[in-house]
């Protein structure tokens, strides 16, 4: 059972029990990969509409390093978003079980070298490599849970949520004083999931704040392992069948 769910979880058929279960794992990961690169190099590394305005603030104030490190980030995120396009478009084409799995095994293995690998590195600009590395996989995480939910869910675009949860709570506050015309009817499950993804995003924030502190980045590493977990049989079964296909052919 463990196995059918592994592989139907990260798998190209879905179901909206999948997409949310996924996202609310991407949703904790982002949380806690924002507050490390906070923490770190005191960048938000998915908050795309704050960079930009950093940007364009002190492009005019004279900040030049501000301004370097915020198109940096910028120019990564969107580069991840590019690379999970070109990766989810390889597999899809090619009828691989695996076409969402492939982009988030990238995304677990990048977190997982840097979680382990991030620390030893002594190069006097080492915090752009963090601002590279930890939006570039902000910007594909983001992108293949808008893949795989057919952009209804966001996993690090944590504005959008909230403004979707404050509409469902204006439906529900809303007084009806005619029966006659169409009801305003509030969205209670997509309240609730909104809900819970803001909040596991918040409680990864937590988790990265207090754990970078202690542990470095090692503490990014349990949760990329979890994710290779999750996204690991689909790859895994497109393997075997490569395997089986190569082995019929001889």
């Amino acid at each position: 059972m463990l196995r059918d769910y592994l592989l139907a979880v990260a798998g190209p058929v879905r179901s909206p029990r999948h997409n949310l279960q996924l996202a609310a794992l991407l949703s904790l990961n982002a949380g806690v990969l924002n507050s490390v690169g906070f923490v770190a190099v005191s960048v938000y590394t998915s908050h795309m509409t704050g960079l930009t305005a950093t940007v364009a603030d002190n492009l005019v104030l004279g900040g030049t390093t501000v301004v370097l490190v915020g198109l940096l980030a910028i120019a990564t995120f969107v580069a991840g978003a590019a690379a999970c396009a070109v990766l989810f478009n390889w597999g899809r084409r090619r009828g691989l079980r695996g076409r969402y799995a492939n982009v988030l095994v990238l995304e677990a293995s990048l977190v997982l070298l840097f979680g382990l690998l991030a620390e030893g590195l002594t190069w006097r600009h080492r915090e752009l490599v963090f601002v590279a590395v930890l939006c570039f996989t902000m910007g594909m995480q983001n992108a293949i849970i808008t893949k795989i939910s057919g952009a209804q869910i966001r996993t690090t675009h944590v504005t959008g949520m909230v403004t979707d949860i404050g509409i469902e709570l204006g439906k529900l506050a809303y007084v009806h004083r005619t029966d006659d015309l169409d009801p305003v009817v509030a969205d209670h499950r997509k309240l609730g999931m909104l809900a819970m993804l803001v909040g596991l995003f918040f409680v990864g924030g937590v988790i990265g704040a207090l754990g970078y502190p202690e542990i470095g980045f090692a503490t990014l590493v349990p949760l990329a392992l979890v994710l290779l977990a999750v996204a690991a049989g689909p790859l895994a079964a497109d393997v075997h069948r490569h395997r089986r296909a190569g082995a019929g052919a001889r």
